[in-house]
């Protein structure tokens, strides 16, 4: 069995930067209330004038990591692309990355599962190297959550919260023993489904019937979380994942020398930042200026720290990740 080991990394968020006090335009909202329940001081918002959407952000991200990783889109064996926020209902992102980077008629595939996207998108795509059947696979987690927002007092809750963006991996075959993605363990529980969702439009409730029934109370099309109850479950399955990760591998936490956590809410980070005992340096967290990217916010956030020189060869990095679904889960990787 061969190992699998990411080889090229890039990302991409759009220009346009919204913050805190922009947001109150729209709602009765201000920056010293959403830091303190966030952390979040800006966040990347699609310009509506600009070309940018779910599937070219991704192709952007995707040429960068494909570049980084000394190949051409040709030698791409395969996609894995991750989002919430496809551009259309169907068909997904994986075909139009594929069609927008002219690359040979490879499989693509479509993951949808919000917030840990990126971490089931890296096993599915660590499986099919390990098997033998692909040598290099491109996965991408990109989501343009601002075409789909509440702006209004009503759906502050949300939507202060998350932002635009995409990352990009190149996951390619490696007989490096003891490197690489070293094992990955995914969860989920969906009796918790409808407490971080978006209902519709979907086949059982199309945009349409909802606008005839001119309804101005239902906002069943707009997403909506029960923010207590998905943070305490967060707390939770964040350090189950990450404890679970480093006994397969006999490990421990101070084995650590990076953990990259979904960015949900910066206080969320912090709070299984202290439980495992870490300083600020071995812990990256982007929310600040990003918000949440949901699918694409581990990967921008793994590229960043790398870019920054935080990650260096041999290290241990831990990704982690909690969402709807809910589903969760944890890569472990010895750089």
């Amino acid at each position: 069995m061969y190992n699998s080991k990411i080889t090229g990394l890039g990302y991409y968020v759009p220009e346009n930067v919204v913050t805190n006090d922009d947001l109150t335009q729209w709602m009765d909202t201000n920056d010293e209330w959403i830091q303190e329940r966030t952390g979040i001081k800006e966040r990347r918002w699609i310009d509506p004038k600009t070309d940018d959407n779910t599937s070219s952000m991704g192709a952007k991200a995707a040429r960068i990591a494909i570049e980084r990783a000394g190949l051409t889109k040709d030698d791409i064996d395969f996609i894995v692309f991750a989002t919430l926020s496809p551009d259309m209902y169907f068909p997904g992102g994986g075909v139009r990355v594929q069609d927008m980077l002219d690359m040979p008629t490879i499989g693509a595939l479509d993951v949808r599962n919000q917030c840990s996207g990126f971490i089931y998108s890296l096993s599915v795509a660590d499986q099919f190297i390990k098997t033998g059947m692909y040598k290099n696979i491109l996965v991408i987690g990109s989501e343009n959550h601002s075409g789909g927002l509440e702006r209004s007092t009503r759906g502050r809750g949300v939507t202060v919260i998350f932002g635009d963006g995409a990352g990009a991996a190149v996951l390619s075959r490696s007989e490096e023993n003891g490197k690489g993605i070293l094992s990955s363990h995914l969860h989920s529980e969906g009796k918790h489904a409808k407490e971080l969702a978006l209902e519709g439009p979907a086949t059982g409730r199309w945009v349409p019937e909802i606008i005839q029934e001119n309804d101005p109370n239902d906002v069943s099309y707009y997403p909506h979380m029960n923010g207590q109850f998905v943070f305490k479950h967060a707390v939770v399955r964040f350090s189950e994942a990450i404890v679970e990760g480093l006994q397969t591998n006999n490990l421990q936490a101070t084995d650590i020398d990076m953990l990259i956590p979904h960015q949900a809410n910066l206080r969320i980070s912090q709070f299984v930042q202290k439980k495992f005992g870490l300083s600020d340096s071995q812990v990256h967290n982007n929310i600040m200026k990003y918000g949440n990217t949901t699918a694409a916010s581990v990967i921008i956030a793994l590229t960043e720290a790398w870019e920054l020189g935080k990650i260096k060869d041999n290290d241990l990095v831990v990704l982690a990740a909690f969402g709807s679904g809910f589903t969760w889960g944890s890569v472990i990787i010895r750089w």
